[in-house]
């Protein structure tokens, strides 16, 4: 049974325990809001970008563009946008689940964040390319991740190209994803809610009408095709940085709720230990002067 002395050294590890949780909590939470402003205000310029990319498309008729060839997929290439830190749930778990499932033997990983580099090497998986970025993620770092993605597509190291994230829902949900990037298939509409090529139905060919192209939409699509994927990409580490605050934000208050139930605990069993100590003291005090009167 431990001391009383025991027990207060612990409700002392415990209050400091809690004071690192709290501060980290409130950093968190400074940056996730300014992460998830971020995030939102993308979100309508690429749902309009899409709109417009589906509307040509739709006017483009067959269309060619080298990033658009489809071939069989012997090689894959799969981007892996992780976090630099942990302490932020099962965020990453989630997420190299995800990336577990695709077969090792075919794909070469490309990693941004430090979680998915070590999961990589951890794991003897091939590795051809490690990016970092900021907490708040620069247009060029992303412009940097889909070149490097569009050249290994382009020079027929890979067929395909695929990208798994964190995608943000809201403060307390965040969904790991799998997202197609190459080759690019048909452009669809999205919702006002979605930040990339989604489920909602596709442009109809009539809808091209809607919009005027010039030069043609053809040569549009060859011209806007690689901005396209630079802000797809650049989307996704918004998407990203905002789940990463988020979780993090909400990890630290339930750390820093349980220490403090914690101390609670240990302070109650604190108080009754010191009280049976007390009246033991003073059965032996009692039983002490009845003998001696004796």
């Amino acid at each position: 049974m431990p001391s009383t002395r025991d027990i207060r050294r612990r409700i002392k590890s415990v209050k400091n325990t809690a004071q690192i949780t709290k501060a980290m909590q409130m950093v968190a939470s400074a940056k996730m809001r300014k992460a998830q402003q971020a995030a939102l205000a993308g979100r309508p310029y690429a749902t309009l970008m899409n709109e417009v990319m589906a509307a040509a498309t739709a006017g483009a008729g067959e269309f060619q563009h080298p990033l658009a060839e489809k071939r069989e997929v012997k090689k894959r290439a799969l981007i892996i946008i992780s976090t630099d830190k942990g302490l932020c749930g099962a965020l990453n778990t989630n997420l190299l689940r995800e990336a577990a499932k695709v077969p090792p033997a075919t794909t070469v990983y490309v990693v941004a964040g430090r979680k998915a580099a070590q999961w990589v090497a951890r794991t003897k998986r091939e590795l051809v390319a490690e990016f970092s970025f900021k907490d708040s993620p620069q247009f060029a770092e992303a412009r940097a991740i889909s070149k490097f993605a569009q050249e290994l597509f382009l020079s027929g190291q890979v067929d395909a190209v695929d990208v798994v994230f964190t995608n943000y829902i809201n403060t307390l949900t965040q969904k790991a994803e799998v997202r197609p990037l190459l080759p690019m298939g048909r452009i669809q509409k999205l919702e006002a809610n979605l930040s990339g090529p989604g489920t909602s139905e596709d442009l109809q060919p009539g809808s091209a009408s809607e919009f005027s192209f010039e030069p043609a939409a053809g040569q549009l699509l060859g011209n806007l095709l690689p901005h396209y994927l630079n802000f797809q990409v650049y989307q996704v580490l918004l998407e990203a940085k905002a789940s990463e605050h988020s979780a993090r934000m909400v990890a630290m208050k339930s750390a820093t709720d349980n220490a403090k139930q914690l101390i609670k605990d240990l302070t109650l069993e604190y108080n009754k230990l010191r009280q049976a100590n007390i009246t033991k003291e003073l059965l032996e005090i009692t039983s002490a002067a009845m003998a001696m009167g004796n």
